[in-house]
Formats: structure tokens, C-alpha cells, sequence
């Protein structure tokens, strides 16, 4: 007797009518399902909005980096400036003690067979040291530059005067009185010119 009802208790658990035991696992199942569809297209658009910002950083630092280059540049440009071009008060002065010996070579009569031995050692001597002079001043980007027969030019020379002139072209440089003088390229001084003109 009692095998029967165990049996017979066992037969109703297992028919289709009864769901008290099937039911929880049903439910349970499901919203599993449901939390795993919506999440998919959560995280394709969390991806998608840290690609963003990535791109968004990376194009911000790419646009740092350019102005810093840029910055770096000035810079650089600004030191080799001041330290090429500190000295050119100086170098204008300097300029002057070289002109001042061209003038003293000018001052003196020309050289002439059997002048005095003096003159001729005086004249020498002014012109070696002359010459190491502009080279010295050459070796430190300071050049000194012959205006006469060439084309006037503002950026360059200084015209003194115009003169009437058949054998110059209108505009060329007759005489100079002083050379032009750059340091590194740059003006220093310019020269003091005098330009012809077309006749009257």
C-alpha cells in the first residue's frame, strides 16, 4: 500500500497540469535573456563614444604639439638673433676705426718712384694693418662692400648728391665716399654715395 501511494504521488508531480516546480525555472530563465539583448547595444555605444573622445584628445594634442614646435622656433630664431645682433652698436663703432684708416691711406700722396723712405713704411703699414683689420672683422660676419659703379640702391646706399654725368648711367653710383657695411647679411651702415644723373 504505502508503494502505491508513492507511486501515485510521484505520477501527479510529474503531470503537465502540475507547473508548481516547472514555473521558477521559466521565470528565471527569462529575463536573462532580455539583460543580455539590451546590453549589446549599450556597449557598442559606449565604445562608440570613447572613439570619440580618443579623437577628440588626439586631435587636441596634435594642435599642442604644432604651436609648441611653432613656439620653439621663435625662440630659437629670437636667440640667434640677439646673439648675432647684440653687438652691432659695437660693430658700427668698429665700422668707423676701419674708414678712419682708409681715410688716413687717402690722405697720403700717392705712391711715386723715390719718395722718402718714411712715407713709403707709413703707407705700408697702414695698409697691412688695414688688411688684417677687414679680416678680422670678415671672420665675425661684419663685410664691408664697394658701392661705386653699381646701381643705386636705397636699401644699401646713401646718395649725397646728383651729378650731371655722360659717361655714367642715369642712376649708377659715380663715386662712393664710404663703403656699405652688413653684419651677417644686415645692414650696418650704409654708404655715402654720389649719383649720376642725365645731363641737362
Amino acid at each position: 500500500m504505502t508503494h502505491d501511494t508513492d507511486h501515485n504521488t510521484g505520477a501527479a508531480a510529474a503531470e503537465p497540469g502540475n507547473t508548481d516546480q516547472i514555473a521558477p525555472l521559466h521565470d528565471a530563465a527569462a529575463p536573462t535573456a532580455e539583460h543580455g539583448a539590451d546590453a549589446a547595444p549599450a556597449d557598442e555605444s559606449a565604445a562608440s563614444k570613447l572613439e570619440q573622445e580618443a579623437a577628440e584628445f588626439k586631435e587636441k594634442w596634435l594642435r599642442a604639439e604644432a604651436e609648441n614646435q611653432n613656439l620653439r622656433a621663435r625662440a630659437k630664431r629670437e636667440v640667434d638673433d640677439a646673439r648675432q645682433y647684440a653687438v652691432q652698436k659695437f660693430a658700427r663703432d668698429v665700422v668707423e676705426a676701419a674708414e678712419n684708416l682708409r681715410r688716413a691711406l687717402s690722405s697720403l700722396p700717392a705712391a711715386q718712384e723715390g719718395e722718402d723712405s718714411v712715407l713709403t713704411k707709413m703707407r705700408e703699414g697702414i695698409e697691412s694693418t688695414e688688411r688684417s683689420f677687414i679680416s678680422i672683422l670678415e671672420r665675425h660676419g661684419i663685410k664691408c662692400e664697394d658701392a661705386q659703379g653699381k646701381v643705386f640702391d636705397a636699401n644699401l646706399h646713401q646718395a649725397m648728391a646728383e651729378q650731371p654725368s655722360a659717361e655714367h648711367e642715369p642712376g649708377t653710383v659715380m663715386q662712393a665716399w664710404t663703403p656699405t657695411w652688413t653684419l651677417h647679411g644686415r645692414l650696418l651702415k650704409p654708404a655715402m654715395v654720389v649719383v649720376a644723373k642725365a645731363p641737362a
